[in-house]
């Protein structure tokens, strides 16, 4: 069978409700016609998700000091990276955060600019393996402040998770928790030694199990083989997360990947488009790295499997403005 009817027999199977195996996703990620397994992954999106893409904007509400060794991340106590590192921020007060590409402003704030600026969620990020109960309290407050002043869903991320404290940000009407998987399960111990694979997957049951809606992604070229994206693409998708952040490496200086060569943009697009056969309804979202790595390809990405992106900056790197990720979005014939 030729490489296109290939791939749209395989889109048939999928749009019918029916599974892709590993080898007929590795023959999609393989194949030389991009344009019609973009085109096709983009058919699957629409047929599940229709036209809208999800905005989200994200605050590092406490940077720095992590006591896991991840080699990817800038934020990892272990590594020289030179970030503007600082404690868990207060609801309602000014901190000044020169080395950020954010506007000065708090938590509170930060939700409330995400609404104005066209997000329909917000995500509190910390770097914590697990918070300590009493900065846990403060998260909680914080969250309740934000549901009785804006509008707009929140999201979290805090690291490791117990059923007593995803139970408690259900209660308070977090709607989704993001703890990613990072790494192939066959890759993992190359990037991270301080805790392994199933320490995440038990956070993200975790989650799924008290009710929470899961986020639950990963991230591409950090020197892992086309395959293992394949890997941790049939590792997420057995959880049935509602979002998939795909994030692409951006290489900080002061850790362990700084100088790993970069992954082709090709590469990413392919990536997005397979995992959309595996996971035909999730928010499939593009994330951290896609400013640098897809540069205008991103609005390739958003016809190519993708419905989602994270706008405004990450946790310790600027990205797209508001404005110009909304503009992106409405040119291409999407809405939010």
């Amino acid at each position: 069978m030729q490489n296109h009817d290939f791939i749209h027999v395989k889109t048939n199977n999928v749009l019918a409700g029916l599974a892709v195996s590993f080898e007929d996703a590795e023959r999609l990620l393989f194949t030389k016609d991009i344009g019609t397994l973009a085109q096709c992954a983009n058919t699957i999106t629409r047929a599940f998700n229709a036209n809208k893409v999800d905005v989200e904007m994200l605050l590092n509400a406490k940077s720095g000091t992590c006591p896991e060794n991840c080699s990817f991340c800038s934020q990892s106590s272990f590594y020289d990276s030179r970030i503007n590192k600082y404690p868990l921020l207060p609801t309602e007060i000014i901190l000044q955060r020169a080395q950020i590409v954010l506007p000065t402003e708090v938590i509170l704030q930060r939700a409330q600019i995400a609404k104005e600026g066209g997000a329909s969620s917000f995500c509190q990020v910390c770097a914590y393996r697990a918070p300590p109960e009493k900065e846990f309290l403060q998260i909680c407050k914080t969250i309740v402040e934000i549901k009785n002043k804006v509008d707009i869903d929140i999201n979290v991320s805090l690291g490791f998770m117990t059923h007593a404290r995803a139970g408690k940000l259900k209660s308070l009407g977090v709607k989704r928790y993001n703890h990613n998987l990072e790494a192939a399960e066959s890759y993992f111990s190359k990037i991270c030694k301080t805790h392994d694979f199933a320490d995440r997957m038990k956070t993200a049951q975790i989650v799924k199990d008290e009710g929470l809606e899961l986020c639950c992604g990963g991230i591409i070229g950090m020197g892992e083989t086309p395959q293992q994206r394949l890997e941790l693409g049939f590792s997420i998708a057995s959880l049935r997360p509602e979002e998939v952040p795909v994030n692409i490496l951006v290489a900080q200086q002061g850790t362990p990947l700084a100088q790993i060569p970069q992954i082709a943009g090709d590469d990413a697009i392919r990536t997005i488009a397979v995992w959309r056969f595996l996971m035909p309804k999730t928010i499939l979202k593009i994330a951290g790295g896609r400013e640098l790595h897809l540069k205008d390809n991103g609005r390739l990405a958003l016809r190519a499997g993708a419905n989602g992106l994270i706008t405004g900056g990450y946790l310790t790197i600027g990205g797209n403005s508001p404005d110009k990720d909304l503009q992106m979005i409405h040119e291409i014939g999407l809405h939010t």
